[in-house]
């Protein structure tokens, strides 16, 4: 078990799911709202990929557009969109300065009217299109990632097809200028699920020992122990067998005969109709 205060993301797998936290709705957020953040990227090849930073909204239906609020990279910079129902707003910062090993985060919105700063950056606004004022989002608040398999299940907009890579902290919100900024999160700051989510630089190859020559490896959150020729297990502390199939040499029992391992060896056991040392005889 790792205590994670700064929560780790490790992008879209192979199986095409992103890690994620998956935060209880933020209440209040239809008329203003304004957000905090911290985040430091992977490396800098991330910060030129289509990342997830955070997400809340769903698909319209019918008469209804989509609703949605979320913040993204793409091609070196932050990119923040919202969708009150009647069009989309996008603002786009500047490129990331990748010398800055922590980057920090301020937007919000009040009614049609949007504003991002990202570092050092100037404030940059915009303001959505159609008459509608309100932001009505039921869905939970996804930080890093998001539960559905593929992206083209989240409402239009510009959709970010990989989960971040790297660490978020910091999150803060509120919903009204006379109140204080607050984690998201029901208690404060917990989350209600997530997936594949590591301590930022903690990894938990530092919490294992692999035995006989076997190394850590580590994917994600999830690691385990790659061992070397002869031993297996979770930690490597099993030895293979002459008769199972990753032993090298492989075992030349043949024809549906079953090895069975001698002290020094092995022999064949064969099945009627078979005969000699690797029952290779009709």
């Amino acid at each position: 078990a790792i205590n994670i205060t700064q929560p780790s993301f490790s992008g879209t797998d192979v199986f095409g799911y992103t890690s994620f936290l998956a935060y209880s709705t933020i209440p209040n957020i239809t008329f203003y709202y304004e957000f905090r953040l911290k985040f430091q990227l992977a490396n800098h090849h991330s910060a030129l990929q289509d990342n997830l930073i955070f997400f809340t909204g769903q698909k319209g239906q019918g008469l209804n557009g989509d609703d949605f609020l979320e913040l993204g990279l793409r091609n070196g910079r932050v990119v923040y969109s919202y969708n009150l129902g009647s069009g989309t707003a996008t603002v786009i910062s500047k490129p990331l300065d990748l010398t800055l090993n922590v980057h920090v985060i301020h937007l919000g919105r009040n009614l049609q009217k949007g504003w991002l700063k990202v570092d050092d950056q100037k404030n940059k606004t915009v303001t959505s299109p159609g008459r509608l004022v309100g932001l009505n989002v039921f869905s939970q608040f996804y930080l890093g990632g998001y539960r559905e398999y593929t992206p083209e299940l989240l409402p239009k907009g510009p959709r970010f097809k990989n989960g971040f890579q790297g660490c978020i902290f910091d999150v803060q919100v509120r919903t009204s200028l006379n109140k204080g900024f607050k984690s998201p999160g029901t208690p404060e700051g917990h989350p209600n699920s997530g997936r594949s989510v590591g301590q930022c630089k903690d990894s938990p190859c530092s919490l294992i020992k692999c035995r006989n020559g076997g190394k850590c490896i580590e994917s994600g959150s999830t690691v385990y122990c790659d061992c070397l020729t002869g031993w297996k297990g979770a930690f490597c502390t099993e030895t293979v067998s002459v008769c199972e199939p990753e032993h090298d040499p492989p075992h030349l029992c043949q024809q549906g005969s079953t090895c069975v391992p001698l002290p020094s060896g092995y022999t064949c056991h064969c099945p009627l109709g078979t005969t000699g040392t690797y029952c290779e005889q009709g």
